[in-house]
């Protein structure tokens, strides 16, 4: 019991002061499970997070997901997740019932996008000098990062860690390091389990717009909805929204106005953004609403995480697909030095006074070693005194 309330405790920490989108709560997440309680060591947090870019739905999430579910099995990952996404739920479900026909101001949140210029460019270093540090490893971060930024296509993310992996399987298995012992049963599950997970996301993924199309059920249609969406979903939570605006805004189950409105709101909170699913479903159907579509849309997110899970580790200790992971890992670097560029950079840094204050909150991270929440307590009254 005391390792589950740790690990809420933890994760409802996280879920308070991760601003910035998935890349920056990965910056926080290593920060907080790698660096300070080595919950994860480095190697298996970049071997869960390179996994986690290849599933669809929110990676964040499932590192998160991945991070509990290694520290107290099942039981602790769905704890891991509540801890980390019930802060922004209540909020978005607050914001729904009682603030969306306000003129809230958030122009305070610009406070909490510097810490995550500061957070994310640690990550970058911290990640940099594991997993890409040599001259092959550096060429295929910088390869990742040219894709990210030069291709624009919502699979680009996934072709690009493909490619890298594929070529760490033939050119880079006599460079990875074997399976340590210690690590031989990371995650804790049975390939019943993983089956079981699997089986439950096609079948549902099947059945579910046969049930709507049959029932016409604003509730079936919701679960339908919400659940495609979080199955469906590759390149983070902003993908989301032109999927959820097409299932309810020309329905007129939701106005546009407000479908609008409440993704702004879901922009100035912390945590995943696929938590947007509980304003819509609140605006649409009250707090029960709010909640059933929370489930529905991150529940493929862990069926598909606990059905390849259990074959995680034997698919590791393989040279290939060692290689295949060194491959991946140097691209992960890739990919986070492509989103600090944009969105995190380029929609943060506008002004010489964005810069002073970045710059200083890094320095304050980095060198002088404050803790994480020191600087979202600083970056949120820099936000209320100069923005």
């Amino acid at each position: 019991m005391t390792k589950y309330l740790e690990i809420f405790i933890v994760a409802v920490k996280l879920g308070c002061m991760s601003f910035g989108g998935p890349v920056a709560h990965l910056g926080y997440f290593y920060d907080e499970y790698v660096k300070n309680r080595k919950w994860i060591n480095e190697k298996e947090y970049t071997d869960l997070v390179a996994l986690c870019q290849f599933l669809p739905g929110p990676a964040s999430s499932q590192v998160g997901i991945g991070i509990g579910t290694v520290r107290a099995g099942i039981v602790g990952g769905i704890i891991s997740f509540i801890g980390f996404t019930l802060p922004s739920v209540v909020v978005l479900m607050l914001f729904a019932l009682i603030f969306v026909n306000s003129s809230a101001d958030f122009t305070w949140i610009q406070g909490l996008k510097l810490v995550a210029v500061a957070i994310v460019a640690q990550a970058i270093l911290g990640m940099g000098k594991k997993l890409a540090n040599t001259k092959t490893t550096i060429v295929l971060a910088m390869f990742v990062l040219a894709m990210t930024l030069l291709i624009d296509h919502v699979l680009i993310q996934v072709v690009a860690l493909l490619l890298t992996g594929l070529y760490g399987m033939y050119f880079l298995r006599n460079d990875a390091k074997t399976q340590d012992e210690n690590d031989a049963h990371l995650f804790k599950l049975s390939r019943k389990v993983g089956l079981c997970s699997l089986s439950l996301f096609a079948t549902l993924l099947v059945v579910l717009p046969i049930l709507s199309a049959q029932t016409n059920n604003i509730w079936v249609k919701m679960i339908d909805s919400f659940y495609r969406a979080g199955s469906l979903v590759f390149g983070g939570g902003h993908v989301v929204l032109p999927l959820l605006e097409k299932e309810f805004v020309p329905q007129n189950l939701i106005s546009a106005d407000h479908f609008i409105t409440g993704y702004g709101a879901a922009q100035a909170v912390p945590g995943p953004l696929f938590t947007f699913a509980a304003y819509l479903g609140t605006e649409m159907e009250g707090i029960v609403g709010g909640l059933v579509a929370t489930i529905a849309i991150f529940l493929p997110a862990f069926l598909l995480l606990f059905g390849v899970l259990p074959f995680w580790d034997a698919l590791k200790s393989n040279k290939y697909m060692n290689g295949f992971l060194t491959g991946i890992s140097a691209g992960v670097v890739g990919i986070l030095i492509a989103a600090f560029y944009t969105p995190i950079w380029t929609s943060t840094v506008h002004t010489s006074l964005d810069f002073t204050f970045a710059a200083m909150l890094f320095v304050l991270l980095m060198y002088f070693k404050w803790p994480s929440w020191s600087i979202v307590l600083i970056g949120i009254g820099v936000g209320i005194l100069f923005y």
